[in-house]
Order: C-alpha cells, then structure tokens, then sequence
C-alpha cells in the first residue's frame, strides 16, 4: 500500500512527478499522475492494444468530474494548458491511495468524494468507482473526453468527429469516427446530456521535455449527472464494444483487487510489489497463447525484450508453464538464425543480430530454474542447434563468423546494445560489439552442453573448441590494460574504450569470458564510474559526452545513451560481482535493493520506470513502467535468497 498526502498532492510540481499505471492482460492501460494531471500524451484511462494499428490506441483520455451542493459547484480536475492551471482541484486533493487500485480523495466543505480506478484484466475496460460521504446529497457530473489516436499521435480540433453518439439509452455508444472501434458508456441512474465540444490546448510537460507532440485538443461528446446520497458508491463504465449483459462493475473491480493482491501472497520484502509489477507485462497475444510486452505506455511485443525479461518476469516468479509456453511461441519463429520480431504482423524486421543469442540463454535460464531436460531436449533443442549452425555460416543480415572465432555483425539502423530499442540515438555499433561476443561466447558452450547431453559429442566438441578461440581472440582484442576494462567496440578503425555498461555481459551471463583479476579490474571501474543507487549509468560521468541530470523542469531531455542510469543492468553487474567476490558480494547486493526500494514510492508507483538521470536526485527518465527493469530486479533478488534478518525494502508511506 502506497499513500500520498495532501501536502504532496497540493503542491503541483510534486504530484506530477507520481505516476500510477494498470494493465489488462491485453497490451492496453490506465496511467496518469496521482493528482490526475496529464503530463504526457500516453495519460489516459483507457488505451487499448490495437489489431488494425502498429500501436496502442488512446480512446478514453480522461474524465473531467464536478461536484455541486448548496448552489456551488466544485470542478475536482486539473488540466495544464500551456502554463496555465484548470481547474483547480489540486486545491481541495486531500489523499491518493495504491492499494492495488488507484484512489484519489477530494474534501470540500465536510464531504468526501473518493474515485478509484480499474482496468479489467482480460478486457478492453476501465471501470472508475465514485464513493461518497456528506452532511446531504450532492450533485456529480462526469465528463469523458476522447482522444482516439495512437500513442504518439494528438488530436487536434476537425471537422471529422461524430459529435453525436451512435446509441443512447442504459448505454452510450460512441464512434467519433469512421473506422475505429465503438466505445459504450455506462453510468447506472445517471442522465445523458449531450453538447459535442472541445476542450482546447492541452499541454503535456513530459512530452515537451521530451521533444515530442506535446499539445492536444480533447473532444467531449457530453457528460452524464447524477444524484449522489451520502454512504453510496457509484461506478461509470468505458466498454470497448458492446458491455457484456449482467456486468456487474463494482464486482469486477473488486475481484480484480483481489487478484492483484493474491500475485504477492506467499512473500515477503520487495518480492510481493515486484511480482504484481511482472504481472503487468505478460499478456494475451494476439493469437492466442501468451506473450511478454517490454514496457508501458509502448506495450512493443519484441521478442528480444521477452527473451530478455522471461527469466525474471516468468521464472523467477514461479510462472514456469507461461515460461514453457512463451518460449515455444518463440520457438515457432525461429528462422535458422535469427528470431522474427515483434508482433505477428510486423515480420518484415528483426531486433537485431543478437536475438537468436538471447533466445539461447533464455533455454539456459529456463533449465536453470526448472530442471526440465525432457522439455528442452524434445521441443528446443533442434532449433538450438539450428541457431548456432546459422549463425557459423552466415545470417542473412550480415552476421558470421570471423576466422578468429568472434562474431561479425554489420551495421544495424537498430542498436545491438544491452540499452535496447530505447537508445535509439545510440550510434549503430558494427563490426564486434563487446556484448554480441558475450553472448556468442555463451551461446557457445550452451549448445556444446545440450550437445553432449545428447550424446552428440562431436558436435560438442566443435563448439567447445570454437569458443576458447572466440576467448582468446576476444582477450587480445578487447581487453585494454592501460584502461583497465573492455573495449565496447571493435572494427577495422580500432576500438572504441568509451566506458559503458555493455562489457558487464562478458562478466554476469552464466559463462565469463574474463579471468578473475582482469573481471576484478573491471568490477572496481564500474563501481567508480557508472554504478548508482538507481541502476548503471549508459555512459561513464569522466566522459565529455557525459549528461547527467536534466538542466531544469521544462528542460530537454538528454539521449538516454549519454549517461543515463538503467535499473536492469544492476542485476548484471551484481550476477558479475557475486561471481567474482562470492557469497560475501550479497551484503553489497543486499544493500543496493535496500537502497533501491523506496523509488518503487517514487517516480512511477509500484514499478520501475526505464531509466533515471545518472545524478542525484535521479529522477526518472523514459518510459512509464520497464518491463527489463522490473524482471531483472526480480531475478536479482530471487538469486539473493534470504534477506538478512531485520531488513524491510517496502515503501508503506510517501
């Protein structure tokens, strides 16, 4: 349980940098600040997953609620256009609570009227729960506004709009436009009053800090009134769709409290609030089956992100049967070498050479943890094989193997780095990038392993051999001892000694390419230079490219490969100082999560965002809710085991 006060809540600048978001199982959320200030155009109580759209769709952006008695009306919302605040209902915001669900309390004159929040897992709805308490009855407006466009889209005032609904009645149905999916309205005892108008100029801060579309014009196609006695609770209903017959929405919200809730039993520490948080990512994929999202509001369904995040988010959370069935959907799409990308509609692309690598360790993961060599060896290990047999010939993207052992790739427009698809101004990094090494290396003698359980001992042995080539040539190419860690990249020109977190692969993945006293080098550099309390900063702060901390509020935001601090890599430089130091490295470890712990009060509540500014404070940075983020910390406390005695990671109070 998280609460927030009034003194948070009405002081602006602090409640809008609280966000909250939820999930349905379907790709789609809920996400907004605790105050119900939009700062970002993915804000909104109702995105869905789209099947006719690349992205996610924004129908519901918000409501904008009213409570009126003893002939004064109180507006409870607050809207940023363009500097200016309205209305004003910060003034009388009296708490948020987190309990799973959102709930924010407004006071005003001895009445209380609490909203809570729910998307409904497995649907394409959001419920919204208005619970009141008063001297005498009080009247309440809600007014749904509509975006109707995709993720990074606005919308702007046209002509185009339906300003009529479609059907009125118990339901209202909307289609503010052709083509695009009806929305049913629902607000039991409540009068529809219908007026078809804009709410004008919006303004998004994140966005603009961001340097995206950051302003938005919000249709209204009326708004719904309705008497309130004091000790009832009422709740309006946004449907994609029709809304199924005998729905029952403060039932379906409460079992979907409960729900949440039971995610968490059965642990203790941080690990319940990590759990409900991985929850959020595995959803229903589009034809069925099931399937791993790397983060909201982007909700991409990439399959080097899910091969990335599978041991955390599904192992190390005992979900092995979604484990088993995600990674034979993979499986299916393996193509000799590499793994397709995205959903099944964006087959044209890959991730990235190093997909099908990632895949291999994923089956290592997934051994690991279960200890199901009948699974892997009847449905995975064929095309195990058939992924490093591509690769040593040739893939078609480029990728092959040098006559030293290492793995050649070229230049990629996406990058190979561990930083992933969100550093995409990162410079493409050709030729033999640190990481892609790593992971060819253990990639390697994975395969000899599975080889020689097989009885396939040759085969083994070629594998085996190839490797310790690709260590030694590794060794004399990589490694610098002037500066006392790995090179990032190596190609034709030379190498590129820019300190980053990538070389940490070639010490945290389940086989190091380095002998101890060169990873003991690296470790104490690392710990120096790109170690923080919130994650591994992208670039080394002694670096001229080095930008650690936005300028201001309102200010740009700098590349997130210029030094921003990941929370994922953590894990991996922890993997690495356990394997170097021993158990005695867990005090350490320990030690960072309890640091860690209360930005789960902070920033994004309950989840990890992608990223952090590399200095303090370290706010946030990126996207809403990082599914590597919150994988990789659950793996890392997972291997940690036990807490010591007397330690508590969770944040009860902001």
């Amino acid at each position: 349980m998280l609460r927030v006060g009034a003194e948070v809540l009405r002081d602006v600048a602090l409640a809008a940098r609280r966000e909250w978001v939820l999930a349905d199982g379907l790709g789609g959320w809920a996400a907004s600040t605790v105050l119900g200030l939009h700062t970002r155009g993915a804000h909104g109580l109702l995105a869905v997953a789209s099947p006719s759209a690349r992205a996610p769709m924004l129908l519901l952006a918000r409501v904008e609620e009213a409570l009126s008695f003893d002939g004064a009306r109180h507006e409870l919302g607050a809207n940023d256009y363009g500097g200016v605040l309205h209305p004003r209902g910060h003034e009388i915001a009296d708490s948020f609570l987190l309990d799973p669900l959102p709930t924010l309390t407004w006071e005003v004159a001895d009445r209380r009227l609490s909203r809570t929040v729910a998307r409904i897992h497995g649907e394409p709805a959001v419920v919204l729960a208005y619970q009141y308490e008063g001297p005498d009855a009080a009247a309440l407006e809600v007014r749904p506004l509509l975006a109707y466009r995709e993720l990074d889209a606005r919308q702007r005032e046209n002509g185009a709009v339906r300003t009529a609904p479609v059907r009125t009645g118990q339901d209202v149905v909307l289609q503010p436009y052709e083509g695009c999916p009806a929305l049913a309205l629902r607000l039991a005892g409540a009068a529809w009053e219908g007026d078809g108008i804009w709410y004008r100029g919006f303004r998004y801060v994140r966005d603009a800090e961001r340097g995206l579309p950051a302003r938005e014009d919000l249709f209204s196609p009326g708004l719904f009134r309705l008497t309130l006695r004091p000790g009832t609770t009422v709740a309006f209903v946004a449907w994609v769709g029709a809304i199924p017959p005998a729905t029952d929405p403060l039932a379906r919200m409460a079992n979907e409290r409960r729900r949440i809730r039971a995610l968490g039993d059965a642990a203790d520490g941080l690990v319940p609030d990590l759990r409900r948080a991985a929850d959020a990512f595995i959803v229903r994929a589009p034809g069925g089956g099931r399937a791993i999202v790397s983060g909201y509001p982007s909700a991409v369904l990439s399959v080097r992100e899910a091969l990335i995040t599978l041991p955390g988010l599904c192992l190390a959370t005992g979900r092995h049967e979604e484990a088993r069935a995600i990674l034979l959907a993979l499986t299916a799409r393996v193509e000799g070498d590499l793994v397709a990308t995205r959903s099944a509609d964006e087959l044209s692309g890959v991730d990235g050479v190093d997909t099908g690598l990632w895949w291999v360790v994923a089956v290592e993961r997934f051994r690991e943890a279960t200890g199901d060599a009948e699974f892997i060896r009847s449905r995975l290990q064929g095309p195990l094989l058939a992924i490093l047999e591509g690769y040593r010939a040739g893939t078609r993207r480029g990728a092959g193997v040098s006559p030293e052992g290492l793995l050649a790739h070229e230049e990629s427009a996406t990058p190979l780095g561990s930083l992933g698809a969100s550093a995409e101004g990162q410079p493409p990094r050709r030729a033999f990038a640190v990481e892609v090494q790593a992971l060819w290396y253990n990639a390697l003698l994975i395969g000899a392993d599975l080889a020689r359980a097989a009885g396939q001992s040759a085969r083994a042995g070629e594998w085996a051999a190839l490797a310790a080539r690709a260590r030694d040539s590794f060794l004399r190419a990589f490694w610098s001892d002037r500066h006392g860690y790995l090179a990032d990249v190596v190609d034709g020109t030379g190498a590129d000694f820019s300190l980053r977190p990538h070389q940490l692969h070639a010490l945290g993945l389940p086989h190091s390419l380095l002998p101890r006293d060169k990873a003991q080098r690296v470790l104490e550099v690392a710990r120096r230079a790109l170690l923080t309390p919130v994650g591994l900063r992208s670039l080394a702060a002694f670096d001229t490219r080095y930008v650690g901390a936005v300028a201001g509020d309102g200010a740009p935001t700098p590349p997130l490969d210029r030094g921003a601090a990941w929370p994922f890599l953590a894990a991996l430089y922890f993997d690495a100082l356990i394997r170097v130091h021993g158990e005695a490295a867990k005090a350490d470890a320990w030690r960072w999560v309890d640091g860690f712990a209360p930005r789960l009060a902070d920033g994004t509540l309950a989840t990890i965002p992608e990223a952090f500014e590399g200095e303090p404070p370290h706010r946030p940075l990126g996207g809403l809710a990082s599914a590597r983020a919150v994988a990789e910390l659950l793996r890392l406390v997972t291997r940690l085991g036990r807490r010591p005695a007397g330690r508590t990671t969770r944040p009860e109070r902001i």
